[in-house]
């Protein structure tokens, strides 16, 4: 490696650095606005009521894969996100050993309030930060997730 790309390191590091700060503080200020909802679920449990609103029908496995969880775990999450009304599963017609999971008007009303006390959160926080930056905010805001799409099929090291 030469110093050049030593230095690009270097650089990359430090905004990484920074990126994941503000990525925690964000994390912070999205998971307390949260906190106070009845019922009450834990972040894997959002995730999976999110997953199941962007896809409608989806069985079990899939829905695994995308919450990063085994499909015994994700049986366990389905059933305590069933009990509270919130996840309706059912078998698929074409296969009666398949699963289908959507989300009842329950578990769709708790996104939205969810997502609206997200949005208050996050409009609260952007109050603080100055009209003429948050522009170039949203700007890198719009590269990190178009470079993050990019990079999907990566595996990402350590």
């Amino acid at each position: 490696m030469d110093s050049a790309e030593s230095s690009d390191d270097d650089s990359l590091h430090g905004v990484a650095q920074q990126v994941s700060e503000a990525a925690e503080d964000l994390i912070t200020a999205w998971n307390r606005a949260t906190q106070t909802a009845v019922p009450r679920l834990s972040n894997l449990q959002r995730e999976a009521l999110s997953v199941a609103h962007r896809h409608p029908g989806i069985n079990l496995t899939g829905l695994a894969e995308r919450i990063g969880a085994s499909p015994p775990a994700a049986s366990r999450l389905c059933d305590r996100l069933e009990a509270a009304g919130l996840l309706k599963r059912r078998r698929t017609s074409a296969n009666r050993r398949e699963i289908e999971l959507t989300l009842t008007s329950q578990g769709r009303d708790m996104l939205e309030v969810l997502s609206e006390r997200r949005l208050g959160a996050i409009r609260r926080v952007l109050r603080g930060v100055p009209a003429a930056q948050r522009g170039a905010l949203l700007a890198g805001l719009r590269a990190f997730s178009e470079a993050v799409a990019a990079a999907e099929d990566v595996v990402l090291e350590p």
